[in-house]
């Protein structure tokens, strides 16, 4: 990797961590982070999948270590960016980087994450429980990623990313 890229990355992680801290919204018994999904959907675009990965990977464990996310920051935040890299691979179609970011956390990691609440966190819940929040949160961020993603090309700031 070059270090520019490694300085971008560690930007993405950065602005996910802080866009988490600052802007949430209640979500039923959840609250919901848009900002992480709209920088996996941002970095699926301009990295891949796997660098992807690694960033939601870094936040979510700068948000458990902060204080400032649950364990649960993990498999919503891998998966959905995991998704997002890969669909965005195979259609070139940003639109399609938002619809693995919502199928990949809002759906795939919301079940995951009821067997993973049990073991790691000691919560016995049913399976859609986490399914509702995960969706909301998913979804709009993933809508902020697309949007920033087109703003982002129309302007001069489309260089620093190439």
């Amino acid at each position: 990797m070059n270090t520019k890229k490694l300085v971008l990355m560690a930007m993405f992680v950065a602005l996910a961590v802080a866009g988490s801290a600052f802007v949430w919204f209640p979500a039923g018994i959840a609250r919901a982070y848009p900002v992480q999904h709209a920088i996996n959907v941002i970095a699926a675009v301009v990295f891949g999948p796997g660098p992807a990965v690694v960033i939601a990977l870094l936040t979510g464990a700068v948000r458990v270590l902060t204080g400032t996310g649950s364990l649960l920051a993990f498999p919503g935040g891998m998966i959905g960016a995991l998704l997002a890299g890969v669909f965005y691979r195979y259609s070139g179609r940003i639109g399609f980087a938002a619809v693995g970011e919502i199928l990949g956390t809002g759906i795939i990691a919301s079940l995951v994450a009821v067997p993973y609440a049990r073991v790691l966190m000691g919560t016995e819940v049913g399976a859609l429980f986490f399914m509702p929040p995960f969706l909301v949160s998913s979804i709009s961020g993933a809508v902020l990623g697309v949007v920033l993603v087109y703003r982002l090309e129309k302007t001069k700031s489309s260089k620093l990313l190439a």
